[in-house]
């Protein structure tokens, strides 16, 4: 998997607002930094962020060879722009996931996929029927590997075991540990395979929330922040990325600076007692 360290999250790039000259400068200040990969869904914004970022790629073709583009498939929304959608539901066939490939190339003006990963979990998903249409893109030229969102550890090595999946892209924060402790990290680093992370901020509840857990990691970090001279935004992605299974945190922003504090937490090494401790306030317990 060739991803950045840090991945650029374009879900809500509909609602910046921007003109597609400026998504463009967003998108070569990311690029710019390091952070060339960008993270997609077909679903986000409506079924519009992939169009959006297209129409600010086609004024620069030349820079989709400086960057990585990855989309997920695999869940239905009932919207206008999909009208024989019925209800919400789960569709991992083949044929839908071919065809939202061929809508997410002629959005994104790609000819490829870095990456293409499942949504969600499918109690329908033919694991076989999954394989053919992957390895058919894959020789095709249209997507380069594969991976999954939000699988546990048995989903994740159903799929695993019929064809290669390079990343599980599942939620991780101090504010959600379950990842940490269910298995689905252990097995990424047994499988070596690179999870990305979604919400590694917790959706700003980490800095926003009143709840107890976001109060007590405050107060934690806020001691352990100054230590190292971070601000307490790049001290919880140093949290990330002190784990052994060589996450990519997904930067869900449009400020150019929280790309940059995302990224100064690669100078971090933080050190295990300070991790725990970070640990012990979201779950409200030390270690047993």
């Amino acid at each position: 998997m060739n991803l950045s360290r840090i991945v650029a999250g374009c879900w809500r790039m509909h609602s910046w607002g921007w003109t597609a000259p400026q998504r463009l400068a967003w998108i070569e200040s990311c690029v710019e930094l390091g952070v060339s990969s960008f993270d997609h869904a077909d679903i986000y914004g409506d079924y519009t962020v992939e169009g959006l970022f297209g129409d600010a790629l086609a004024l620069k073709p030349g820079m989709r060879q400086h960057m990585q583009l990855v989309s997920k498939c695999g869940i239905q929304l009932v919207s206008s722009k999909r009208p024989l959608h019925r209800v919400k539901a789960y569709d991992t066939s083949a044929a839908h996931i071919a065809h939202s490939v061929e809508n997410s190339l002629r959005a994104l003006r790609t000819d490829y996929l870095d990456g293409l990963l499942l949504h969600r979990p499918d109690p329908l998903m033919d694991a076989d029927e999954v394989a053919e249409v992957f390895h058919r893109l894959q020789k095709a030229g249209k997507v380069h590997w594969f991976g999954v969102s939000n699988f546990t550890p048995a989903q994740f090595a159903l799929l695993h075991s019929r064809v290669v999946l390079a990343t599980n892209q599942v939620e991780c924060s101090p504010l959600s540990l379950t990842t940490l402790h269910d298995g689905t990290l252990d097995q990424a680093q047994q499988l070596r395979t690179e999870p990305m992370i979604w919400s590694p901020l917790a959706g700003g509840r980490l800095f926003t929330s009143d709840e107890p857990a976001a109060q007590r990691v405050r107060t934690e970090m806020a001691k352990i922040a100054p230590r190292f001279e971070v601000s307490m935004a790049t001290l919880a992605y140093a949290w990330l990325l002190k784990l052994p299974s060589l996450v990519h945190p997904i930067v869900g922003s449009s400020r150019i600076a929280a790309m940059k504090e995302a990224l100064a937490a690669q100078a971090i090494n933080l050190d295990a007692a300070s991790w725990h401790a970070i640990w012990a306030a979201g779950a409200g317990h030390e270690v047993a």
